[in-house]
């Protein structure tokens, strides 16, 4: 199966995502078609969610961390280590 992906706007996998959950939902949709239907929906999450992540880091990128919600504790560092530290220096001192 080709990657669509990357081809799909956000809002059209969307609606694919919508319409086959409402498919898989009702019951109607016969078992041959829910492997199909299930290749058709990881596509399409794939697709919102590089759309997604996309947006999020020009965000972050152009704007800085604070302004798109991404907690400072996300880039890597342990905003806890330095306490730890300085604990372990008033100890020995």
């Amino acid at each position: 199966m080709p990657d669509v992906s990357a081809a799909l706007s956000y809002r059209d996998a969307y609606a694919k995502l919508s319409r086959i959950a409402a498919e898989l939902e009702s019951g109607e949709a016969d078992l041959d078609r829910v492997l199909p239907l299930l290749d058709e929906a990881k596509a399409a999450y794939a697709a919102c969610v590089g759309r997604i992540e996309a947006v999020r880091a020009v965000l972050a990128g152009s704007w800085g961390t604070e302004l798109v919600g991404i907690p400072e504790t996300q880039s890597g560092e342990d905003p806890d280590a330095d306490d730890e530290e300085r604990d372990e220096e008033d100890e020995t001192a």
